[in-house]
């Protein structure tokens, strides 16, 4: 008889969907997805990219990486919205109402994106890598938001 399959938990399904969110990203730096869940339902997803009729910096190029800005700084230099942005702009767009949602980003939330979730009403952040900014955890435990991070997980039955 076959091996049973273990099932994953809500965490790691939701995550696993981050995970694959992040593979639509044009982004050439840092493939990151987004999705925010409430109830258990997925409410919107997002990846990182450039804006709708924008030319992708994977077509264009990457003006931060032409100039050598490290990681972290000079954001308006880039082209691209962060995951958790677009996740948060496709909710307002399609008038869906994240307050008390739960978070799922691949990658822990910048300083920008942390106060944009504090003032979305987002309740709770799961994240599988850590992201250099000392001051978006500073903002979400002062908003009392509590953010944990996800290890990969091993499981029989992964594609």
């Amino acid at each position: 008889m076959p091996e049973k399959s273990v099932r994953p938990s809500w965490e790691t399904y939701f995550m696993d969907i981050a995970l694959l969110v992040a593979r639509r990203s044009t982004c050439l730096r840092r493939t990151v997805g987004a999705v925010i869940v409430k109830d258990k339902r997925i409410l919107t997803t997002g990846y990182n990219g450039a804006p709708t009729g924008l030319r992708h910096c994977s077509d264009a190029g990457c003006l931060r990486n032409e100039l050598k800005v490290a990681s972290g700084e000079r954001h308006e230099l880039c082209a691209g919205l962060h995951a958790e942005q677009n996740a948060i702009i496709q909710a307002a767009f399609h008038g869906v109402s994240i307050r008390g949602a739960t978070l799922f980003c691949t990658h822990f939330p910048c300083a920008i994106c942390a106060k944009m979730l504090i003032n979305a009403g987002i309740e709770k952040i799961y994240y599988r890598y850590e992201y250099e900014d000392s001051m978006s955890g500073t903002y979400l435990k002062s908003a009392g938001i509590p953010f944990t991070q996800l290890e990969a997980e091993n499981r029989k039955g992964d594609l």
